[in-house]
């Protein structure tokens, strides 16, 4: 008996470990130690005591995995180990403005149907909504993303 609540001991406490030694290693030996608890429960106790030995393990690492990402990020102690702020921004600005949308440009390069064009002086990387188009045509924007303009021929 004492090697079973021994086995599950070390299987959970390395379940814990894991928060602190990523990597997924320690785990999986807490993992075969909850397994290894389950075998000697069954070599003992039959098919009953491995059930029983079985529900434990998994009812405790519910409850170690609980703790670990519920309980834990709230102390003093697991501020320093779980990211607390965020990001807000962007990592590339957006290509135009929303004032672009519906103005009217002229292609810089054959769009066909990518390349590029130049609206209120500035050059924008833009896809053609019309198919092929020639250098010089007449477009007018219809919508932008993050990468490029969208446009159609007037």
């Amino acid at each position: 008996m004492s090697v079973i609540i021994g086995l599950m001991v070390l299987g959970l406490a390395l379940i814990m470990l894991e928060i602190f030694i990523p990597g997924g290693i320690v785990g999986i030996f807490g993992g075969i130690s909850l397994l290894a608890a389950v075998a000697f429960a069954y070599e003992t106790y039959a098919i009953e005591g491995a059930i029983i030995v079985f529900g434990v393990g998994l009812v405790g690492v519910i409850a170690c995995l609980w703790f670990e990402f519920k309980v834990l990020p709230k102390t003093a102690a697991g501020k320093r180990f779980f990211l607390q702020d965020q990001v807000d921004g962007k990592s590339q600005p957006d290509v135009c403005k929303s004032e672009l949308v519906g103005k009217e440009g002229v292609t810089a390069t054959v769009l066909s149907p990518s390349g590029y064009v130049v609206v209120d002086g500035q050059k924008f990387e833009a896809f053609s909504r019309s198919g092929f188009l020639e250098k010089g045509e007449l477009v007018k924007v219809d919508s932008f993303d993050e990468f490029r303009v969208t446009v159609s021929k007037l």
